[in-house]
């Protein structure tokens, strides 16, 4: 399957929605303790001056999306045979790579290392479940790419107006 970075990036987003979903879901199931705000929304307190509620809520939004389409782009370079097990393990890397990776090594959070477990298994679970959806999205997607929305003769092309 040959790499289309839209439909990927697109895919990253519909990625990013179950994940959302299932962060929602899960985060109400953590001990009270490990109920803070999530890593998108950390992100955003750490990485700049403070916002009004609304506009923070938006922009965290906007850097979830954002994130997820970024790492969706790149998934087909990484794992070209796309699978949704492939995907979310890839879901899983992209997890390893940022909590344990490039955000401490940046000072904007701890380590993943010094949250609670159960807050780690969410987020991994909740990679887990990106990464397999935007797998499927993307092949989904390339498959449309090369049916339905190919170049065909198009009978409404021919009709007179």
């Amino acid at each position: 399957m040959s790499f289309r970075p839209i439909a990927a990036a697109v895919a990253g987003v519909a990625g990013t929605v179950a994940m959302t979903t299932a962060m929602r879901r899960l985060n109400r199931r953590l001990p009270a303790s490990a109920r803070y705000p999530l890593p998108p929304r950390e992100l955003v307190e750490a990485g700049g001056p403070d916002l009004p509620e609304p506009v923070a809520e938006e922009v965290t939004l906007l850097g979830h999306a954002g994130y997820g389409a970024a790492t969706g782009a790149i998934m087909p370079l990484l794992i070209p045979r796309t699978s949704v097990l492939n995907g979310a393990l890839y879901g899983g890397l992209v997890w390893v790579l940022s909590y344990l990776g490039w955000i401490p090594a940046s000072g904007l959070l701890k380590n993943a290392a010094c949250h609670p477990p159960s807050r780690n298994l969410a987020m991994i679970a909740v990679h887990l479940v990106w990464g397999g959806v935007t797998a499927l999205a993307y092949k989904e997607l390339t498959s449309a790419q090369h049916e339905i929305f190919a170049g065909h003769h198009a009978p409404d092309a021919d009709q007179e107006s």
